[in-house]
Protein backbone atom coordinates (compact mmCIF):
# COMPACT_ATOMS: atom_id res chain seq x y z
CA UNK A 1 0.00 0.00 0.00
CA UNK A 2 1.16 3.75 -0.88
CA UNK A 3 0.69 4.69 2.31
CA UNK A 4 1.16 9.02 1.13
CA UNK A 5 -1.82 7.82 -1.74
CA UNK A 6 -3.94 6.68 1.39
CA UNK A 7 -4.09 9.63 2.79
CA UNK A 8 -4.33 11.91 0.45
CA UNK A 9 -7.31 9.67 -0.82
CA UNK A 10 -8.73 9.44 2.64
CA UNK A 11 -8.50 13.67 2.61
CA UNK A 12 -9.97 14.00 -0.69
CA UNK A 13 -12.99 11.78 0.31
CA UNK A 14 -13.81 13.83 3.27
CA UNK A 15 -13.00 17.27 1.34
CA UNK A 16 -15.18 16.70 -1.59
CA UNK A 17 -17.92 14.45 -0.18
CA UNK A 18 -18.17 11.26 -1.72
CA UNK A 19 -15.60 8.28 -3.11
CA UNK A 20 -16.77 9.22 -6.69
CA UNK A 21 -16.39 12.56 -6.35
CA UNK A 22 -12.45 12.82 -5.38
CA UNK A 23 -11.89 10.21 -7.45
CA UNK A 24 -13.01 12.23 -10.14
CA UNK A 25 -10.92 15.32 -8.46
CA UNK A 26 -7.74 12.72 -8.22
CA UNK A 27 -8.38 11.23 -11.86
CA UNK A 28 -8.34 7.88 -11.20
CA UNK A 29 -11.44 5.29 -11.03
CA UNK A 30 -13.62 5.12 -8.15
CA UNK A 31 -12.59 1.81 -7.53
CA UNK A 32 -8.98 2.81 -6.49
CA UNK A 33 -10.03 5.07 -3.71
CA UNK A 34 -12.56 2.77 -2.29
CA UNK A 35 -9.43 -0.34 -2.39
CA UNK A 36 -6.88 2.58 -0.70
CA UNK A 37 -9.55 3.86 2.11
CA UNK A 38 -9.99 -0.20 2.55
CA UNK A 39 -6.77 -0.90 2.85
CA UNK A 40 -6.02 2.32 4.89
CA UNK A 41 -8.65 0.98 7.65
CA UNK A 42 -7.58 -2.37 7.97
CA UNK A 43 -4.15 -1.18 8.40
CA UNK A 44 -5.38 0.70 10.89
CA UNK A 45 -7.96 -1.50 12.59
CA UNK A 46 -10.41 1.06 12.46
CA UNK A 47 -12.65 2.20 10.80
CA UNK A 48 -12.50 5.86 9.42
CA UNK A 49 -15.50 6.78 7.75
CA UNK A 50 -18.69 5.85 7.74
CA UNK A 51 -20.56 4.88 4.22
CA UNK A 52 -23.87 5.42 3.39
CA UNK A 53 -25.83 5.96 0.03
CA UNK A 54 -26.37 9.45 -0.10
CA UNK A 55 -23.06 10.71 2.19
CA UNK A 56 -19.77 9.90 4.15
CA UNK A 57 -19.37 11.02 7.61
CA UNK A 58 -15.98 10.43 9.96
CA UNK A 59 -16.11 8.35 12.99
CA UNK A 60 -14.58 9.80 16.30
CA UNK A 61 -11.28 7.95 15.20
CA UNK A 62 -11.47 9.17 11.60
CA UNK A 63 -11.68 12.80 12.70
CA UNK A 64 -8.78 12.21 14.98
CA UNK A 65 -7.18 11.04 12.32
CA UNK A 66 -7.91 13.64 9.23
CA UNK A 67 -6.49 16.38 11.63
CA UNK A 68 -3.22 14.89 12.22
CA UNK A 69 -2.77 13.76 8.48
CA UNK A 70 -3.35 17.09 7.15
CA UNK A 71 -0.75 18.52 9.67
CA UNK A 72 1.73 15.58 8.66
CA UNK A 73 1.16 16.18 4.80
CA UNK A 74 0.72 19.89 5.29
CA UNK A 75 4.62 19.59 7.04
CA UNK A 76 6.15 16.89 4.49
CA UNK A 77 4.60 19.61 1.46
CA UNK A 78 6.02 22.55 3.22
CA UNK A 79 9.58 20.85 4.09
CA UNK A 80 9.63 19.85 -0.23
CA UNK A 81 9.05 23.79 -0.69
CA UNK A 82 11.38 24.58 1.98
CA UNK A 83 14.32 22.94 0.28
CA UNK A 84 13.19 24.06 -3.39
CA UNK A 85 13.37 27.71 -2.29
CA UNK A 86 16.64 27.37 -0.10
CA UNK A 87 18.71 28.91 -2.76
CA UNK A 88 16.25 31.03 -4.36
CA UNK A 89 14.44 34.10 -3.92
CA UNK A 90 10.86 33.42 -2.20
CA UNK A 91 8.50 31.89 -4.75
CA UNK A 92 5.37 29.76 -5.15
CA UNK A 93 1.49 30.49 -3.70
CA UNK A 94 1.43 32.22 -0.21
CA UNK A 95 -2.13 31.92 1.02
CA UNK A 96 -2.67 34.57 3.58
CA UNK A 97 -5.85 35.36 5.90
CA UNK A 98 -6.96 38.72 7.05
CA UNK A 99 -10.35 40.41 8.68
CA UNK A 100 -11.83 42.31 6.31
CA UNK A 101 -11.91 45.87 7.50
CA UNK A 102 -8.42 45.46 8.68
CA UNK A 103 -7.69 44.19 5.16
CA UNK A 104 -8.98 46.71 3.03
CA UNK A 105 -7.51 49.50 5.36
CA UNK A 106 -4.22 48.61 5.87
CA UNK A 107 -2.83 45.34 3.90
CA UNK A 108 -4.69 45.74 0.57
CA UNK A 109 -2.70 49.26 0.18
CA UNK A 110 0.55 47.86 0.81
CA UNK A 111 0.67 44.39 -1.40
CA UNK A 112 1.55 46.23 -4.87
CA UNK A 113 4.79 46.78 -3.08
CA UNK A 114 4.84 43.13 -1.81
CA UNK A 115 4.03 41.79 -5.56
CA UNK A 116 6.53 44.28 -7.27
CA UNK A 117 9.19 43.56 -4.72
CA UNK A 118 8.55 39.51 -4.75
CA UNK A 119 7.20 38.51 -8.32
CA UNK A 120 7.81 35.05 -8.04
CA UNK A 121 5.36 34.92 -5.19
CA UNK A 122 1.52 34.36 -6.00
CA UNK A 123 -0.73 35.68 -3.06
CA UNK A 124 -3.73 34.20 -2.22
CA UNK A 125 -5.69 36.66 0.30
CA UNK A 126 -8.57 35.34 2.30
CA UNK A 127 -10.43 38.02 3.50
CA UNK A 128 -12.83 37.05 6.80
CA UNK A 129 -13.80 37.92 9.48
CA UNK A 130 -14.16 34.15 10.98
CA UNK A 131 -10.70 32.50 12.74
CA UNK A 132 -9.54 29.89 10.03
CA UNK A 133 -8.21 26.86 10.86
CA UNK A 134 -4.41 26.73 9.20
CA UNK A 135 -4.12 23.31 8.72
CA UNK A 136 -7.86 22.30 7.32
CA UNK A 137 -8.04 26.05 5.15
CA UNK A 138 -4.17 25.41 3.84
CA UNK A 139 -3.44 29.49 5.40
CA UNK A 140 0.28 30.06 5.30
CA UNK A 141 -0.22 33.14 7.65
CA UNK A 142 -3.44 34.62 9.15
CA UNK A 143 -3.36 38.03 10.84
CA UNK A 144 -5.30 38.09 14.39
CA UNK A 145 -6.47 41.00 16.15
CA UNK A 146 -6.04 41.13 20.21
CA UNK A 147 -5.46 38.53 22.57
CA UNK A 148 -4.63 35.21 20.94
CA UNK A 149 -5.63 32.14 22.61
CA UNK A 150 -2.78 29.53 23.56
CA UNK A 151 -1.96 27.46 20.55
CA UNK A 152 0.79 25.73 19.24
CA UNK A 153 0.76 28.36 16.63
CA UNK A 154 3.98 31.12 15.99
CA UNK A 155 2.80 34.33 16.16
CA UNK A 156 5.04 37.52 15.39
CA UNK A 157 3.72 40.89 16.47
CA UNK A 158 3.01 43.23 13.88
CA UNK A 159 2.06 46.32 15.71
CA UNK A 160 0.08 46.85 19.05
CA UNK A 161 -3.50 46.73 19.26
CA UNK A 162 -5.44 49.17 21.32
CA UNK A 163 -8.67 50.69 21.41
CA UNK A 164 -9.94 54.27 22.44
CA UNK A 165 -13.80 56.03 22.77
CA UNK A 166 -14.56 58.97 20.08
CA UNK A 167 -17.29 60.60 19.06
CA UNK A 168 -17.51 63.67 16.13
CA UNK A 169 -17.10 67.12 17.56
CA UNK A 170 -21.19 67.30 16.19
CA UNK A 171 -22.31 65.21 18.42
CA UNK A 172 -19.83 66.22 21.39
CA UNK A 173 -21.21 70.29 21.00
CA UNK A 174 -24.84 69.14 20.69
CA UNK A 175 -24.89 66.75 23.89
CA UNK A 176 -21.43 67.60 25.53
CA UNK A 177 -18.08 65.69 26.47
CA UNK A 178 -18.23 63.02 28.97
CA UNK A 179 -14.97 63.74 31.44
CA UNK A 180 -15.48 60.25 33.55
CA UNK A 181 -16.76 56.59 32.31
CA UNK A 182 -20.01 56.68 34.45
CA UNK A 183 -20.83 59.90 32.23
CA UNK A 184 -21.40 57.63 29.09
CA UNK A 185 -24.30 55.99 30.60
CA UNK A 186 -26.10 59.83 29.72
CA UNK A 187 -25.18 59.38 26.24
CA UNK A 188 -26.11 57.27 22.53
CA UNK A 189 -23.15 54.81 22.19
CA UNK A 190 -23.02 52.41 19.40
CA UNK A 191 -22.62 49.24 20.10
CA UNK A 192 -22.48 45.69 17.91
CA UNK A 193 -25.41 43.64 17.64
CA UNK A 194 -24.21 40.47 19.84
CA UNK A 195 -23.81 42.14 22.81
CA UNK A 196 -27.06 41.64 23.82
CA UNK A 197 -29.09 44.05 26.66
CA UNK A 198 -26.24 46.68 25.75
CA UNK A 199 -22.78 46.57 26.07
CA UNK A 200 -20.45 46.68 29.13
CA UNK A 201 -16.75 48.67 28.19
CA UNK A 202 -14.49 48.01 31.06
CA UNK A 203 -11.85 51.06 31.82
CA UNK A 204 -8.71 51.23 33.79
CA UNK A 205 -6.81 54.44 34.92
CA UNK A 206 -3.60 53.51 36.90
CA UNK A 207 -5.06 51.34 39.96
CA UNK A 208 -8.66 52.65 39.56
CA UNK A 209 -11.50 51.10 37.68
CA UNK A 210 -14.75 51.03 36.01
CA UNK A 211 -17.24 48.91 34.43
CA UNK A 212 -20.36 51.16 32.86
CA UNK A 213 -22.99 49.50 31.25
CA UNK A 214 -23.66 51.56 27.59
CA UNK A 215 -26.70 52.12 25.25
CA UNK A 216 -27.73 53.48 22.39
CA UNK A 217 -29.72 53.79 18.93
CA UNK A 218 -27.51 51.53 17.07
CA UNK A 219 -26.33 48.20 17.12
CA UNK A 220 -24.60 47.04 14.03
CA UNK A 221 -22.87 43.96 12.87
CA UNK A 222 -19.84 45.56 11.43
CA UNK A 223 -17.44 48.04 12.84
CA UNK A 224 -17.17 50.48 10.16
CA UNK A 225 -21.01 50.73 10.16
CA UNK A 226 -20.57 51.77 13.28
CA UNK A 227 -17.54 54.10 12.32
CA UNK A 228 -19.74 55.88 9.71
CA UNK A 229 -22.40 56.49 11.88
CA UNK A 230 -20.11 57.90 14.39
CA UNK A 231 -18.74 60.62 11.76
CA UNK A 232 -22.24 61.05 11.06
CA UNK A 233 -23.01 62.73 14.59
CA UNK A 234 -24.91 59.53 15.78
CA UNK A 235 -23.06 58.85 19.18
CA UNK A 236 -20.12 57.64 20.49
CA UNK A 237 -17.85 54.35 19.43
CA UNK A 238 -15.39 52.13 21.26
CA UNK A 239 -12.98 50.90 18.30
CA UNK A 240 -9.44 49.96 17.85
CA UNK A 241 -6.95 52.84 16.83
CA UNK A 242 -5.92 51.34 13.56
CA UNK A 243 -9.89 52.13 12.40
CA UNK A 244 -10.39 55.25 14.06
CA UNK A 245 -6.68 56.79 13.75
CA UNK A 246 -6.52 58.31 10.43
CA UNK A 247 -10.41 60.37 11.76
CA UNK A 248 -8.92 61.40 15.06
CA UNK A 249 -5.94 62.71 13.16
CA UNK A 250 -8.35 64.75 10.79
CA UNK A 251 -10.76 65.95 12.77
CA UNK A 252 -13.31 64.27 11.70
CA UNK A 253 -13.72 62.05 15.37
CA UNK A 254 -12.36 63.70 18.89
CA UNK A 255 -10.90 61.19 21.36
CA UNK A 256 -12.51 61.33 25.13
CA UNK A 257 -11.94 59.90 28.01
CA UNK A 258 -8.21 60.03 26.94
CA UNK A 259 -6.89 59.12 30.54
CA UNK A 260 -8.63 56.07 30.43
CA UNK A 261 -7.50 52.09 28.82
CA UNK A 262 -10.54 51.37 26.99
CA UNK A 263 -11.60 47.58 27.24
CA UNK A 264 -7.78 46.25 28.62
CA UNK A 265 -8.51 43.07 28.40
CA UNK A 266 -9.90 42.81 24.79
CA UNK A 267 -6.97 45.45 24.10
CA UNK A 268 -4.13 43.13 25.21
CA UNK A 269 -2.38 41.59 22.52
CA UNK A 270 -1.29 43.19 19.62
CA UNK A 271 -1.76 42.91 15.89
CA UNK A 272 -0.39 39.11 15.24
CA UNK A 273 0.55 37.16 12.30
CA UNK A 274 0.72 33.74 13.21
CA UNK A 275 1.62 30.62 11.12
CA UNK A 276 1.94 26.82 11.61
CA UNK A 277 5.38 25.61 13.36
CA UNK A 278 6.03 24.00 9.83
CA UNK A 279 6.12 27.45 8.32
CA UNK A 280 8.70 28.89 10.50
CA UNK A 281 11.49 28.83 7.72
CA UNK A 282 9.74 29.31 4.98
CA UNK A 283 10.99 32.38 2.90
CA UNK A 284 7.47 33.77 1.37
CA UNK A 285 6.08 33.55 4.74
CA UNK A 286 9.28 35.49 6.18
CA UNK A 287 8.99 38.14 3.67
CA UNK A 288 5.68 38.73 3.90
CA UNK A 289 5.53 39.48 7.53
CA UNK A 290 8.85 41.32 7.26
CA UNK A 291 7.03 43.36 4.81
CA UNK A 292 4.66 44.43 6.63
CA UNK A 293 6.13 45.19 9.89
CA UNK A 294 7.97 47.57 7.33
CA UNK A 295 4.89 49.32 6.39
CA UNK A 296 3.08 49.65 9.42
CA UNK A 297 6.24 51.33 11.05
CA UNK A 298 6.76 51.60 15.37
CA UNK A 299 4.71 52.99 16.27
CA UNK A 300 2.31 52.14 13.41
CA UNK A 301 1.22 54.98 11.10
CA UNK A 302 -2.04 54.71 12.52
CA UNK A 303 -1.63 55.51 16.16
CA UNK A 304 -3.17 58.78 17.63
CA UNK A 305 -0.75 61.37 18.56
Amino acid sequence: MDRFASLSAFIAVIDHGGFAPAARRMGVATSSVTRQINALEDRLGTLLINRSTRSVTLTDAGAQYLEDVRRILGELEEADRSVCEAEGPPSGVLRVSVPVAFARLHVAPTLPGFLRRYPDIQLDLLATNSIVNLVEDRIDVAIRLGALDSSSLIAKNLAPHSRIVCASSDYLGEHGTPVSPEQLTDHNCLTFDYETGGATWHFRCGEKSKTVRVRGGLKATGSEILLEAALGGAGIILMPTWLVGPDIAAGRLVQILGGWEANPSSSTGSISAVYLPSRRGAKKVRAFVDHLIEEFGSPPYWECE
